[in-house]
């Protein structure tokens, strides 16, 4: 494969680098872009920086000029105050769009590097990958460039025969390194244009896929969340693969995609620590296949190890997965890391979230260890079934509770049983499509996660109930976090779930959630501002509008389409 610079800095000027906002973005626009983040860098002293930028065109000429710069670059998952607050102890510079109290960077107008292109060497420590995946805090894992380009390069002979010049559409961040060499290097290094921006809603992402010939990057979360009446005819047509990363892709989930969008995912297995170990494709069966380069073996208490170039230089590599040999390849056997102790005693936590599926009151169960005083305790977030609905919603929340305790007793000591219990529509994601410890640990905060509410006014308006609300946003609403610490606003997807919520509140609708259609932000909400809530039901269409609007005028507005279960 032809060197990852050498690549770039031939290219045609003309050739097509991505798309923004609907609009063509060529790769002289992008070189221009590399030049001014490398004048950024050779005027910047520090040689470690964090950087963070949610468009990935732009991402891609930030990356390239800190390395032509000779900068290593960390790359955190978010800007949320924690992750800032630890990187901040290790860089020396941000780059980005970080919080202003971290003085981020950014090339000035007249940043225009004239100098020779200087890639770095193949053993140049270009990037610490500094993002926490499912579990704890952010620990540092640096990268080699050559790690990187090895990487890349066995993608492109395992799967871009069939790419072609398809564009890449993606439903997950490249501040993960799953997005980083499917979303911007793989495509860099092979001339494939990128869409700038990141689909996180489908009814974005079902007319992306339809324009041409393209790539869909996406997680186990987005791809079981795919609506069934959204029009998929298009992407049908367009799409040359489905990709799928960051977390085991479930059967079910993968037939539903599969059914959807004409081929079933391709799922990549593997670490920020080890890179990308094997791929499958569900209707060839469960086993796993080494990517080219990886060699795998399992060792003596049954857990996977791998060896590969873009894994490292330090030879075998361990992760904690359980596994076993399949044919020409090997199946996964579960998690070896999700053991802990309470008090004194060793716990499954993947035994106890399968207890709880088991029951047939849960669809979705995840189990998290929680300090408490003097001790640790675990606590469960579930996503009720059908089943766990109906004693929910006819019993209330500690009848539930009970009874999931009871089904846990059979097989689970006493001391592993849950002390904390959340019920939730659906598990937090984050870009990546992750449900992460953190986001867990986070719904047990005690601070408020609704407005003070007042209602104004219900009617019944021929085929549609209408009801008004007057809200006032506490300011130390938890979703304020990170939203931002200098101006704090309400994030956009919370406004989406409070009209969700009081829409079922007030209209009786069920927990179905089959898409959102014309969905606007026009303007901020901030603590303590007063704004109104319309939420209209029209059950003829199966639609919920809301509106939020003010003395400053409209601040949000869309439709969401849910199901209605009972009689207002």
């Amino acid at each position: 494969m032809p060197d990852l610079f050498y690549s770039i800095a031939t290219r045609s000027p003309e050739a097509l680098a991505g798309w923004r906002d609907g609009k063509p973005v060529m790769h002289r626009a992008l070189l221009a872009r590399v030049r001014a983040w490398t004048a950024l860098g050779h005027r910047t002293p520090a040689t470690q920086v964090a950087l963070y930028h949610e468009d990935s065109l732009e991402f891609a000429g930030s990356l390239l000029g800190a390395w032509l710069s000779g900068k290593t670059v960390w790359l955190g998952a978010d800007v949320l105050s924690a992750t800032c607050t630890a990187l901040d102890a290790r860089v020396g510079a941000f780059w980005g769009q970080f919080p202003a109290q971290h003085a981020p960077q950014s090339p000035g107008i007249g940043d225009d590097w004239q100098g020779e292109w200087a890639p770095p060497a193949p053993d140049f420590p270009a990037l610490v990958v500094f993002t926490s995946g499912s579990t704890g805090a952010p620990v540092p894992i640096p990268k080699r460039l050559s790690q990187l380009t090895s990487e890349i390069a066995a993608l492109e002979v395992q799967f871009g025969y069939g790419l072609g010049a398809a564009a890449i559409v993606s439903t997950v961040s490249h501040q993960h390194i799953y997005g980083l060499l499917f979303r911007v290097l793989w495509p860099l290094a092979q001339g494939r244009p990128v869409h700038a921006a990141r689909h996180e809603f489908p009814e974005t992402l079902a007319p992306a896929l339809a324009e041409r010939p393209c790539v869909l990057l996406a997680s186990p979360a987005h791809l079981k969340r795919l609506p069934e009446h959204l029009d998929w005819r298009g992407a049908v047509r367009q799409l040359r693969a489905v990709f799928s990363s960051g977390g085991m892709l479930e059967q079910e989930a993968s037939e539903h995609a599969g059914a959807l969008l004409g081929q079933a995912p391709i799922e990549v297995y593997g670490s920020s620590e080890t890179g990308g170990v094997a791929w499958r494709r569900r209707p060839l069966g469960e086993v796993w296949q080494a990517l080219p380069g990886v060699q795998w073996r399992l060792g003596a208490d049954g857990l996977l190890e791998v060896q590969s170039d873009h894994a490292g230089p330090d030879g075998w590599q361990r992760l904690a997965d359980r596994a076993e040999a399949g044919r020409g390849g090997f199946l996964l056997r579960g998690r070896a890391d999700r053991i802990v102790k309470i008090e004194e005693k060793r716990i499954s936590l993947d035994a106890i979230e399968a207890a709880l599926l088991a029951g047939g009151l849960a669809s979705e169960a995840r189990v998290v260890p929680v300090p408490a005083p003097g001790r640790q305790v675990l606590a469960a977030f579930v996503v009720p079934s059908e089943a766990g609905q109906a004693v929910l919603g006819g019993e209330g929340r500690s009848a539930l509770s009970r009874r999931l305790r009871t089904l846990l007793a059979d097989g689970i000591e006493a001391v592993a049983l849950p002390r904390r219990w959340r019920y939730l529509d659906h598990m937090p994601v984050n870009a990546q499509g992750k449900t992460t410890q953190a986001a867990l640990l986070a719904l047990l905060d005690e601070r408020p996660r609704y407005p003070q509410l007042r209602l104004v006014e219900q009617a019944q308006e021929q085929a549609a109930s209408r009801v008004l609300l007057e809200l006032r946003v506490p300011a130390n609403l938890l979703y304020f976090d990170g939203h931002f610490s200098v101006a704090p606003v309400l994030p956009g997807v919370v406004q989406v779930d409070w009209a969700i919520h009081y829409g079922r509140q007030y209209f009786g609708l069920g927990p179905s959630f089959g898409g959102i259609h014309a969905l606007k932000f026009q303007q901020m909400i901030r603590p303590e501002q007063p704004v109104r809530l319309e939420l209209v039901h029209d059950s003829a269409k199966g639609q919920l509008q809301f509106r939020y609007f003010s003395d400053a005028g409209a601040h949000a507005s869309g439709r969401i389409l849910l199901t209605q279960t009972r009689a207002c």
